[in-house]
């Protein structure tokens, strides 16, 4: 039981950065995000 407790809660933790946005990027990993023209790396 506490093992599958732990395993929700990182599954949780991780997900937020898994949906930060759509994606979209190069071949190196990188992106313009069209709202602000900022062009960055993951």
């Amino acid at each position: 039981m506490k093992t599958m407790l732990i395993a929700v809660l990182v599954s949780l933790s991780i997900l937020p950065a898994a949906i930060a946005h759509s994606g979209r990027t190069n071949s190196e990993g990188c992106h313009t995000n069209s709202k602000t023209g900022d062009y960055h790396c993951h």
